[in-house]
């Protein structure tokens, strides 16, 4: 009975999490960003924001979901690395199971001293979205978790 009733509350009250993990690569000085969104909420919030109709997973016009994604990301993802604000550049997703991979790279960073991040993904559809974030540097990785509302945090390395 305990069991059913535990499915019964997640099922009324679902669960919002997403991924986010920035490892900083110093052979080729960059930030490799992965974030993990389920995808039928990224969808629906593209779709809102849109005004238009596709299908993550098996979309007709891959670049056109692209385009929003990434337009998307750019909106609500924000890092900066020592005080320099990054313009990461999208550069695709993949689905795997119930969520969308998103992958970004941001050149031109040597090394990490201070990372700060402002992530709102989601924020605006769900209230209470959540945001697990792992930031890698030097092979030291520190972890924080947001929750909505609040959507910024910072690493020192």
């Amino acid at each position: 009975m305990g069991l059913l009733l535990c499915k019964w509350l997640i099922f009324l009250h679902p669960f919002y999490l997403s991924v986010t993990e920035i490892r900083h690569n110093p052979a080729h000085k960059s930030l490799e960003i992965s974030c993990r969104i389920f995808a039928d909420d990224l969808e629906n919030t593209l779709k809102k924001q849109s005004n238009t109709t596709f299908d993550i997973i098996k979309p007709q016009n891959r670049v056109m979901v692209d385009t929003l994604i990434a337009r998307y990301i750019r909106q609500h993802l924000q890092v900066s690395v020592d005080g320099h604000v990054l313009a990461p550049r999208y550069l695709g997703y993949k689905i795997e199971e119930d969520a969308a991979w998103c992958f970004l790279e941001a050149s031109g960073v040597a090394g990490v001293k201070k990372l700060e991040l402002k992530d709102d993904i989601l924020y605006e559809a769900h209230e209470s979205q959540s945001h697990m974030i792992h930031v890698i540097v030097n092979d030291k990785r520190q972890s924080t978790k947001l929750d909505n509302p609040k959507s910024a945090a910072s690493f020192t390395f």
